[in-house]
């Protein structure tokens, strides 16, 4: 059951609450749907997380828990989720946004490289940001709309498949 699943994973709220760094955010931090497992609160976050994932913008986690903080989702799936998006996967992610921003502006491609470097952001990302974002966009709301979809048909199937075994159980018994 996807429940039990990211239960194991789930971080406590008073342990993240107590964490000096959080001070100015506690008072926010209490509502229960930002940190129980539910279908309501777990399937928009991991879809949160898919999309912020495909933005290129630095520190992923941290947008993706500011935006459930505010969308009033569970905060550490959505954080966790963004984690699709690593130095193996950002290459081809962003190349495919690139190219499918390009094609859609009409634009010519050219060489696509990333390098983390001042010399990368001043020279490349000035001239190619406007395809890629495009790309990005696009592609994060398309992983979004498909992994939203998929969890939640899976959440739903799972829950059924236990209730039925729950229930053959118990007809067993009587």
């Amino acid at each position: 059951m996807p429940r039990r699943f990211f239960r194991k994973f789930a971080f406590k709220r008073h342990v993240v609450t107590r964490q000096w760094f959080m001070t100015p955010f506690r008072h926010l931090l209490h509502d229960n749907r930002l940190w129980s497992v539910r279908r309501k609160t777990a399937v928009p976050a991991f879809s949160l997380g898919l999309f912020v994932a495909f933005i290129p913008v630095p520190g992923h986690p941290v947008v993706a828990a500011l935006a459930a903080l505010a969308l009033r989702v569970n905060i550490p799936i959505a954080a966790v989720t963004t984690l699709v998006s690593n130095p193996l996967t950002m290459g081809p992610m962003y190349f495919l946004a690139y190219r499918i921003g390009a094609y859609l502006l009409r634009i010519e491609p050219g060489p696509f490289r990333i390098e983390m470097s001042i010399d990368w952001v001043t020279h490349t990302l000035i001239t190619i940001w406007q395809p890629m974002m495009l790309g990005s966009l696009l592609l994060g709301a398309g992983a979004s709309l498909v992994g939203y979809i998929v969890l939640d048909i899976f959440w739903r199937v799972s829950v059924g498949k236990y209730k039925t075994r729950k229930r053959n159980r118990r007809d067993a018994l009587l």
